[in-house]
């Protein structure tokens, strides 16, 4: 294995710990702010509200989901189809302005914030692909071996 291989094996325990919360208070503020939300799902998708609650619900199951071993995989490919999914909303929040007016705390995001927005995506995709492939260490076998 490379030295750069290596050193991201380290680094994916502690990121699964830091994404899988992420998507759990994301999903979260899907019921909070859901007006937020609404508003930038675009013109011809049906039920605007019922598609911010079941994706608020998606992010909080596979948020959940993906730091046990037992579903984890499967969690993963179910964010990586999320994400893929909710990429319409991210281009409708680039080229419409009044998609996005203000996000929630009065945050009003920029035009080069919502363009950056895109190619982030595919990171995203990438992140939760990664945790389709086995934990290659030790601890992760420990917990695979309990369950």
């Amino acid at each position: 294995m490379s030295e750069r291989a290596s050193g991201l094996s380290r680094l994916k325990r502690p990121l699964l710990y830091v994404m899988g919360p992420l998507y759990v208070l994301a999903g979260i503020t899907h019921f909070v702010a859901p007006d937020a939300y609404e508003r930038v799902v675009p013109p011809g998708f049906p039920r605007p509200r019922e598609l911010v609650y079941a994706s608020g619900v998606a992010e909080i199951a596979l948020g959940l989901g993906v730091l046990h071993p037992e579903t984890r995989e499967a969690s993963a490919w179910g964010l990586v189809a999320l994400l893929v999914a909710v990429f319409p909303a991210n281009v409708y929040m680039a080229v419409d302005d009044e998609a996005v007016d203000e996000l929630p705390g009065g945050v009003e995001p920029s035009d080069a914030a919502l363009w950056a927005r895109l190619p982030l995506q595919a990171v995203l995709v990438a992140w939760a692909w990664w945790y389709t492939r086995p934990m290659e260490d030790a601890a992760d076998a420990t917990d695979e071996s309990a369950a």
